[in-house]
């Protein structure tokens, strides 16, 4: 059987969901593409190539090579400069790009939300006054905050935050999801936490911080999601296993 090879570039619960189901087809060649940036990633239902493609010019490079037919972008919300070099190389080489980015949360009754563009926006939206903040962020751009050293911070990653914060007064807490909301209450009331600062990632793995904050009645700095393309899009893994397949369908028809 002539296989259709698909590579997923991701690092995410929805691209492993995929990979998954589609490792069950014998009619697909599927790789799974990371960044290479988590010490210890989780296992994973296909194969793995791990590390940089080297820009646009090296991803258009890997897709010849390999004989791609899709590429799939399932990459964080906030994984912003793959994503683009991913939209360039499906121009570049014809190759039909799909996006599986899961679907942001939506504010609640109860929710105190601050809702900003960037990061830089999320430090200065934490006024000057002394705070206990909780970075809910990730490592990669915790060091923006070093511009606001008057609070005192509480960092929770995967990995390490390397090089540290230069701020005075920070604790750091290494953890993967999925986080419970129970135990989300009690670490706010434990660091007497008085605002959380997140990225609008979406998902049910870290959802419990905004639960707990919505129970505790503290207020939320939510960093949004730039505005998407008009691609193809899917909210899912199995909704992305379905337009893969309209878009694998069209290749067929073409004679592709």
């Amino acid at each position: 059987m002539d296989k259709r090879r698909i590579l997923i570039l991701g690092g995410t619960t929805e691209a492993r969901e995929l990979a998954a189901r589609l490792a069950k087809r014998d009619d697909l060649a599927v790789t799974l593409s990371l960044a290479g940036r988590t010490i210890d990633p989780a296992r994973q239902p296909v194969p793995v190539r791990s590390g940089g493609f080297g820009g646009v010019a090296g991803l258009v490079d890997y897709l010849g090579r390999q004989a791609t037919d899709l590429l799939i972008d399932a990459t964080h919300p906030f994984a912003r400069q793959i994503s683009a070099n991913a939209r360039a190389a499906s121009r570049q080489t014809g190759i039909p790009l799909l996006r599986l980015e899961r679907r942001g949360w939506d504010e609640t009754d109860g929710d105190r939300w601050t809702r900003v563009a960037t990061m830089a926006d999320a430090v200065a939206a934490l006024g000057k006054d002394p705070r206990r903040v909780f970075l809910a962020i990730g490592r990669q751009e915790a060091k923006a905050f070093d511009t606001a050293p008057q609070h005192r911070y509480l960092v929770r990653s995967v990995d390490p935050v390397d090089p540290p914060l230069d701020a005075p007064q920070v604790e750091y807490l290494l953890a993967r999801g999925p986080f419970a909301v129970e135990d989300e209450v009690a670490l706010l009331r434990e660091h007497r936490i008085e605002v959380i600062v997140s990225k609008n990632s979406g998902g049910e793995a870290t959802h419990g911080k905004i639960v707990a904050a919505r129970i505790l009645g503290l207020p939320v700095v939510l960093v949004e999601r730039t505005a998407g393309d008009d691609g193809h899009r899917a909210g899912t893994a199995e909704e992305a296993e379905r337009l893969a397949d309209h878009l694998l369908s069209s290749l067929r028809k073409r004679g592709v």
